[in-house]
């Protein structure tokens, strides 16, 4: 499963070049991060309450053709592994037929009051297993 959610490419979204901005990118997929966690049956800030508290460790981007202003993106959030204490997501931007970019990232649970990483709670593993693409 894939969750799918729309972003319309703002004007202070774009460079000179008249291109999405490439540190935008980062923020849709960390608003994509929301929408799949919604879709789960959590609020963000339930998903805080109950221990989980997903730091961004490592993102890999491939930006693959430009989005210009207007331009509507579909973005498919799908997780593609859970671990222990952490997971990854990849995302596919898409301008209609096209891919605009990727983005693979992995997030550590984090106690926030001791910065260090922690177990993801058994119910949200879960729920991001169950929705691993199935090989």
């Amino acid at each position: 499963m894939a969750v799918v959610y729309r972003h319309q490419v703002r004007y202070h979204e774009v460079d000179q070049q008249g291109f999405l901005f490439n540190a935008h990118v980062l923020t849709i997929a960390d608003v994509g991060l929301t929408e799949l966690f919604r879709s789960l049956g959590w609020r963000y800030d339930e998903l805080v309450a109950g221990g989980t508290d997903p730091s961004l460790a490592k993102t890999e981007i491939a930006f693959l053709r430009p989005a210009r202003f207007d331009d509507v993106l579909d973005v498919e959030v799908t997780p593609t592994h859970v671990g222990r204490s952490s997971f990854t997501l990849s995302f596919h931007l898409r301008c209609g037929a096209y891919p605009v970019a990727t983005v693979d990232t992995v997030y550590v649970n984090v106690d926030p009051d001791t910065a260090t990483s922690r177990p993801l709670p058994a119910e949200v593993a879960a729920r991001l297993r169950a929705v691993l693409p199935t090989s």
